[in-house]
């Protein structure tokens, strides 16, 4: 299969586990020698956050699947339901509180095969 980029669930899918959930990535530079694209699947626990970050490389787009959020991005917030998807552009700081009564989960694309990340300092929101 030459130029086909393929992983198998469990086998090729890298999975890291968080305090406030977790994050499974499906392609990426590392995974699949693909330069130009970084998919993955984010779940964030019931009445749980992920850090506050910014990807200075590159926008990511975030579409929900189950659950709900409230997602800060810069000084404005958005809330989102199942269905909703939310694109935050390169290097604007956001993080995503569950407010809901499950789990919310998410597919997170970014167009880089190797996606930077940074966290960033906690500021208070009203």
């Amino acid at each position: 299969m030459e130029g086909i980029l393929f992983t198998r669930a469990e086998a090729d899918q890298k999975r890291v586990d968080q305090e406030w959930g977790s994050l499974t990535w499906f392609a990426s530079k590392e995974l699949t020698q693909c330069d130009d694209i970084t998919v993955g699947w984010v779940i964030i626990k019931r009445e749980k956050s992920n850090p506050r970050h910014i990807h200075g490389n590159c926008s990511e787009v975030i579409h929900l699947q189950k659950g709900r959020l409230k997602h800060f991005v810069g000084k404005e917030f958005v809330f989102m339901e199942p269905g909703d998807t939310l694109v935050v552009p390169s290097g604007v700081d956001h993080h995503a509180l569950n407010i809901g009564d499950e789990d919310a989960v998410m597919i997170v694309a970014y167009p880089s095969g190797q996606r930077h990340f940074q966290a960033v300092p906690s500021r208070s929101f009203k």
